[in-house]
């Protein structure tokens, strides 16, 4: 190697390092901006997780009604704790309740305002639900309870399903309208410090994994399972 060639190599290799880094950084900035989870996302996902719990309740109605010993009750157990934990006193109670709904009322729509007002009264009736689901699957589910249970997991889910889907399409889109995207930002900061003081932890992620174990101690976990037949041919 020359010694003009060995100039260059020195006086290159900063350049080249420099541009390593910034290509570095981008890439990080990137990575960063693809895992970024956005408030109204964190809401819905949120919904799934609570969604999966009310799954697990319509699958049961049926052994409910047949077989009621053939159910683990602690596995119901563990998803009425979880619907109670994640869903009621963290989700409705500190998310919505608190930033959501007050914001839609501000809105001074009569839709939206009483699509507030009955979402809210849907939360109360659905502790009181969970009140129950705990209060009889401490132990062996017995025929009378399984039978309430039933009765109960029908309207239950219907009205969650009627619920959650309203939340997603109408309440959480009207309630984005009112913020800049630096705002929306700023609240997603704010849901996830709520988060973590709730749970000590990422709390979707420790649901999600609750909710799983939950579905694989039921028999719920493979989703082929539920994947309906070809329909007839016209």
């Amino acid at each position: 190697m020359s010694s003009l060639s060995r100039r260059d190599l020195l006086h290159k290799a900063p350049l080249a390092l420099t541009g390593l880094a910034l290509t570095t950084s981008v890439y990080a900035e990137e990575k960063k901006d693809e895992t970024e989870v956005t408030a109204t996302e964190d809401l819905m996902r949120e919904h799934g997780v609570i969604r999966r719990a009310l799954l697990v309740y319509a699958e049961l109605v049926p052994k409910l009604r047949s077989d009621p010993g053939a159910i683990d009750p602690a596995a119901l157990n563990k998803t009425a704790k979880l619907f109670r934990n994640f869903g009621e006193d963290y989700h409705e109670r500190q998310l919505e309740e608190q930033h959501i709904f007050p914001t839609i009322r501000k809105m001074n729509k009569p839709a939206l305002t009483h699509y507030a007002d009955v979402l809210t009264a849907q939360h109360q009736r659905g502790r009181e639900v969970t009140d129950y689901v705990l209060a009889v699957t401490g132990g062996k589910i017995g025929k009378q309870h399984a039978d309430e249970l039933a009765k109960i997991f029908d309207s239950f889910t219907l009205m969650y399903q009627n619920h959650a889907a309203r939340e997603d399409t109408i309440i959480f889109p009207a309630w984005k309208k009112n913020y800049t995207n630096k705002q929306l930002d700023e609240l997603g900061d704010q849901f996830e410090e709520i988060e973590h003081k709730t749970f000590g932890k990422d709390g979707f992620d420790d649901a999600e994994e609750t909710i799983s174990k939950i579905e694989e101690t039921l028999g719920f976990a493979d989703i082929a399972q539920f994947t309906p037949p070809a329909p007839p041919k016209p």
